[in-house]
Formats: C-alpha cells, structure tokens, sequence
C-alpha cells in the first residue's frame, strides 16, 4: 500500500469506540496508543490554538531531556488528558490524519479511552462526581419547594461561593446555573397539529427537554414549542427520560452512560416507530444520540433507529424551510445579532443552520463566533481548570 501524505480526498470516518473489548482497558496498551499519537501530534502541532491538551502536551516534550515523546514521563501522560473535555474540534476541524489516513489518528476518543481508565481505576472524586450528575441535582433542588430558591440565592452569596471552592473545589468566580422548580415539564404546552411530512421531515416531533432544558432554563423548551407550532408542526414531550450521558462519558464513566442508554434508548425508539422525529435544545444532548452512543453501540438497532430520527431544532426548521414549510411572515426585525456557536453543534456537521434561520428574518444581521465559549461542560467550574477556560 503507498503510504498516504496528510490529508485525504475521502470524507473522516469513525471507528467504534470499542469500550466493551479486553483491550480497552489493558493499560500497557493504552501507553502505548497515547505515546504513538503524541509523537504524531507533537510532529503536527495544528491543534496548538484549540483545548489547553495541546499546549500542555507540546510543553511536557520541549521540557523533556529528549525533546521527543519518549522523553515523557509515562505518568505525565494523564495531564494531557484532564485538560481533553471532548469539545471533538480537533478531530473535525484541524487533524489532517484522521480515518481513513493510515495512522488513524481520534485524539478525543483517545483522551475518553484513557478518562474511562483512570475512572474504573479511582472511581473519580466526590466532587466530580456530584457535577456529572445534572439529573440527580435537577430533581433534589426542584422537588421541594424555596429549594431552588434558595440555591439561587447561595450561588451568587460570596462567603457561601467562597466556601464551596475551599470544600468542594467548585471555583468562586465560576457562574452556576439557576434552577427552577417550575420545570420544563411541569409547564410544557403546545397545540396539537395535524402531522404533515416534508422532505426527511414527518411533521411530527418529541422533544427530548434534557436536564438543562428542563431544571435551569425550561422557557428555551417552551419557545421551541411555540415555533414548532406555530409552523404547524406537531409537538410533544418524551413521556420519560434520564439525562443523556454525556457529562458522565466526559467524566469516564462508561458504566453510568450505559445505565442511561438503557433508560432513554427504549422510550426513544418507540416514539421513532410512532412516526416521530426527536429533537433536543442542547447540542451536547443531540451529539450523544447522533455520534456518541452509536459508536459506543454500533451493532444495536434501536441506538441506530434513534441515531437516524435525531435532529438539531434549527436542522429540523430549516429541512422544513427548503420545502417551503416554515412560515416567514415576521413581525419585526432582530437587527444585529452575535451567535456564538456550539462546539458540540458545529461537530455535527450540518452546516450552520441556526445561523441560516436567523438570516431569514427581515433585516437581521446575524454575526457568527466560532470559537468556544470556555464553558466546557464541568472544565469552567472547577477551581484548577477556571482560568483556562476562561483564558
């Protein structure tokens, strides 16, 4: 075979994360991996100006005696790793040897391989824990009444933040999500309309609210709701749902993302053999039905039944849109409008649809930012990783 040079005139593809394999989780494996794609990394270095990983692991190898990888303590490997929150951008916009270039290089899922080793081995901190459990803390500070009040109130209190950093390592100055005890499911409303397939479209969707969707933002829901509507879409809550995995896969904890799968992938295929489409108002959240499960359970009918019925909100509106089913007798202008976009959404590789809907309003000037937006997931709370993000 003639060895190929950077790049490809093929599209990337991914390998199945193979995560229930003996290999995965052979350790002497795994160092050898990591050292094989260092070494190709630290030769590229076009991932310098995305995530901290890079910087830290191109920083390990000029400090080292050799200046190479093989200079690279072993154990330092893993500082490469928590600075890796899976944001993917490596794999989709810089890495010029991804699949199928025959050194088959997926840093992120690297990084999740070597993150659910260091979980199965130390189980992860309290801490962290607690962070990757949004469902769990969703429900215990809206169930009760003043609950989610007075956790709003604590999380802007100084002194309280202040102890929360010295306890728990949840850093002061890092901002914290509001809950709302009237939840996206508690208030969810919309008319029902008479299912009218266009395009890929069947007219007929579910929203899927997610735990920020549902516990700390519940009127982006609604409002989709209202616009779904409004262009005579039918809509509908999923009846039943846990959170998607995704703060637990960033976390390592392949086990919990596997107990979640088993909870959400049967409710949401059989709405997807009732003839409806499922969206979801977080792009982290369609990411994990789009790529995420699937490679993690590729030979699984019901994984790849949800797989192909999932859809950004902006995707879906915009297929309807091309088939002339979006209504655009708008009522007033948005002027200039600065859009940051999503990691998780640009990774999907749908083209900027949110960006496309917008432009369709009269008058408006949409302004796109594609740079990240130092969130992170958990990376922009914790207190050793706040200024980084935020860098």
């Amino acid at each position: 075979m003639a060895q190929q040079g950077e790049g490809s005139l093929q599209a990337p593809t991914r390998h199945p994360l193979g995560w229930q394999e003996d290999s995965f989780w052979e350790r002497d494996s795994l160092n050898e991996e990591l050292e094989r794609v260092y070494d190709v990394c630290h030769g590229c270095r076009r991932c310098v100006s995305l995530c901290d990983a890079f910087p830290t692991l191109f920083d390990l190898v000029d400090e080292s005696e050799t200046m190479e990888v093989d200079g690279v303590e072993k154990n330092d490997f893993f500082d490469v790793v928590e600075q890796c929150y899976l944001c993917d951008l490596c794999y989709l916009t810089k890495c010029p040897y991804v699949p199928p270039h025959e050194w088959n290089i997926d840093f992120p899922h690297l990084m999740l391989r070597a993150k659910a080793q260091k979980f199965k081995a130390d189980g992860g901190s309290f801490r962290d824990n607690l962070l990757t459990s949004t469902d769990a803390m969703g429900k215990a500070l809206t169930t009760i009444p003043l609950v989610d009040v007075t956790a709003n109130a604590l999380n802007k209190n100084k002194l309280f933040r202040n102890a929360l950093e010295t306890t728990l390592g949840v850093h002061a100055d890092a901002p914290l999500p509001e809950y709302h005890r009237k939840t996206l499911r508690k208030q969810f409303s919309a008319a029902p309309k008479s299912p009218a397939p266009l395009g890929r479209t069947t007219g007929k969707v579910a929203l899927y609210a997610t735990c920020y969707g549902n516990y700390n933002t519940p009127d982006l829901g609604q409002d989709f709701a209202h616009v779904f509507a409004h262009n005579d879409i039918h809509i509908e809550l999923v009846p039943k749902e846990a959170c998607c995995g995704m703060p637990k896969l960033e976390l390592g904890d392949l086990d919990s993302v596997n107990a979640l799968k088993e909870k959400n992938i049967p409710v949401l295929a059989k709405l997807v053999d009732q003839g409806f489409d499922l969206i979801a108002p977080i792009p982290s959240c369609v990411l994990m039905y789009k790529q995420e499960l699937p490679l993690m359970y590729p030979d699984d009918p019901d994984v790849l039944k949800v797989k192909n019925a999932f859809f950004d909100p902006f995707e879906y509106l915009f297929l309807r849109h091309k088939e002339g089913g979006l209504k655009l007798d708008f009522k007033e202008t948005l002027g200039e409008v600065s859009y940051q976009v999503a990691c998780h959404l640009r990774v999907q590789n749908i083209g900027n649809k949110t960006r496309d809907i917008l432009n369709l309003v009269n008058d408006t000037v949409v302004h796109t930012i594609e740079r990240c937006s130092g969130h992170d997931g958990t990376y922009a709370v914790k207190e050793e990783t706040r200024a980084k993000s935020v860098k």
